[in-house]
């Protein structure tokens, strides 16, 4: 029931982290602040597909 997802940054949409998630308990896309090396700040990550 553990997926891997990919998290990628909302500002400049780089691909930067990729973790799981349960899909039973988050069927929704889950967000997570996270830090983007590109950005060089912490950035709101959105799961992509």
């Amino acid at each position: 029931m553990r997926v891997n997802v990919t998290l990628a940054c909302t500002e400049c949409a780089e691909r930067n982290y990729i973790t799981k998630k349960n899909k039973r308990n988050n069927p929704e896309r889950i967000e997570m602040m996270k830090y983007c090396s590109r950005e060089k700040k912490q950035t709101l990550h959105r799961e992509t597909k």
